[in-house]
């Protein structure tokens, strides 16, 4: 058996821990320790050491890929750059709209060094991005649509929580299903925002609140809930507890279009997801595993899934995947 590749955590919220379980499911995978801005004796990982931040200078030598699992709006565009600088690094930044300027980032301190940097892997950027290019791809002639959920989103949860008199809540993103059954069918309909999801907000109202205002507040939220129909049930702390931990998510990319003289094709890719954070680490080991080949053919700078040939990302090599997969 080839080295194992060594694999560094950078953040261990949700993200990191899931990539540290997903690690322990690959066997071409040793993780040397998890890197965090916390007090490391307040961090209870699963099997690994953990190390403050600062530690890193000392493991230039000893990590092949750093995995960051920090937050697109505030840690992403610092971190990746600057570990891009030292290491082959692997993100999840999400922020569609900045993608380009956080490519450009990454890739000129990458280049700089040498190393090689993967970006925005995930599932949507990610698994979805890539279903979008062969949707165009492969019909020219077509529409694409993304649908997201019934899933739990974390930045509208967050919007939720900051609503004075909100003492916790969660809002859940679901999908038209008139909608899914009119691209389904071909029609290739032109929807609305409001058209292609709904949106279930579940909330626990803090004490003396106004749940009149509350509700208010939430559905006239401008970029979150505005453009939505939007319901808010309030429920009970333990209720919250009980039936709204779990992270599940999921969705579709679907391309509806025709070929030659006129016959409909569609080509559909979905997810579902009983745990957001855990497949999106999947999907970033999967990727640790293929920018850590690609550095070593020379391929430095920064990259997306565009970029990555999809047999970079499984452990089997070239002739088992002919003879298995293909």
């Amino acid at each position: 058996m080839s080295t194992p590749i060594r694999i560094g955590i950078v953040g261990y919220g949700n993200l990191g821990r899931g990539v540290e379980a997903a690690i322990e499911r690959s066997e071409d995978m040793d993780l040397v320790g998890v890197f965090t801005r916390r007090d490391p004796a307040d961090v209870l990982t699963r099997a690994a050491s953990a190390h403050r931040m600062e530690a890193l200078a000392d493991y230039a030598n000893d990590v092949d890929v750093l995995i960051l699992c920090g937050g697109s709006k505030n840690d992403l565009p610092v971190q990746a750059p600057e570990l891009a600088a030292r290491f082959t690094i692997v993100d999840s930044f999400d922020t569609h709209a900045r993608i380009p300027e956080h490519f450009a980032a990454v890739d000129a301190a990458s280049r700089a060094a040498g190393t090689t940097a993967l970006i925005s892997a995930g599932w949507d950027p990610g698994m979805f991005s890539l279903n979008r290019v062969f949707g165009e791809s492969l019909l020219p002639d077509g529409d694409t649509y993304t649908f997201w959920g019934r899933g739990l989103s974390q930045g509208h949860s967050d919007a939720i929580r900051r609503v004075d008199g909100v003492a916790g809540g969660v809002q859940y993103t679901v999908p038209s299903a008139d909608a899914v059954a009119s691209v389904r069918s071909g029609e290739r309909p032109t929807l609305t925002t409001r058209q292609k999801h709904t949106r279930e907000c579940f909330v626990v109202l803090a004490d003396g609140a106004d749940a009149d205002a509350v509700r208010e507040a939430i559905v006239s939220m401008p970029d979150y809930f505005a453009d939505y129909d939007t319901t808010v049930t309030f429920i009970s702390a333990e209720e919250l507890a009980r039936d709204h931990a779990a992270m599940p998510h999921g969705g579709f990319v679907i391309r509806s279009g025709v070929t030659g003289d006129g016959a409909t094709q569609t080509i559909e890719y979905g997810l579902t997801l009983g745990s957001n954070p855990e497949f999106t680490a999947s999907v970033l080991v999967a990727y640790a595993r293929a920018v850590h080949r690609m550095n070593a053919a020379g391929q430095i700078g920064a990259h997306t899934v565009f970029d990555v040939a999809p047999g970079l990302l499984s452990p089997k090599s070239p002739e088992q995947l002919r003879a298995e997969l293909l």
